[in-house]
């Protein structure tokens, strides 16, 4: 990979990543969705069972506007190898039912086609 290839990779992560947080800060699914290809593969977690496709993926993420208010999202540097990349993140939210706030912090993995997520797992612990 050369030099430049590196930094349009890690540009491309860093767009669709900016772009993914700035949906889920806004809790806007439509946005969120806007990053995956249509044959997108979500894992929520390590031991989670892949949801594959956009369809599966937005019935993940559709529970977000219900459930989440005052929603921040950062992500870290990216690195990227080939069509991966990766970035730490921190999502601070309070539970609309509740009020309790929560501290999401973790790792994204994912793989591009040039141009979307066909990929992303997530790894993360929340208090």
């Amino acid at each position: 990979m050369t030099e430049s290839t590196a930094g349009s990779s890690a540009a491309l992560g860093r767009a669709l990543i900016d772009e993914f947080g700035r949906g889920w800060s806004k809790a806007r699914v439509d946005v969120m969705m806007g990053v995956f290809a249509p044959e997108a593969v979500f894992t929520e977690s390590p031991f989670a069972e892949p949801l594959r496709g956009l369809d599966a993926v937005r019935g993940y993420w559709a529970e977000v506007p219900l459930h989440q208010a005052e929603i921040t999202f950062t992500a870290g540097e990216i690195f990227t190898v080939g069509p991966w990349f990766a970035t730490e993140f921190k999502c601070t939210f309070r539970r609309r039912r509740t009020g309790v706030w929560i501290d999401a912090r973790g790792a994204m993995f994912c793989e591009t086609n040039g141009e979307k997520i066909t990929e992303m797992r997530m790894y993360w612990d929340r208090r």
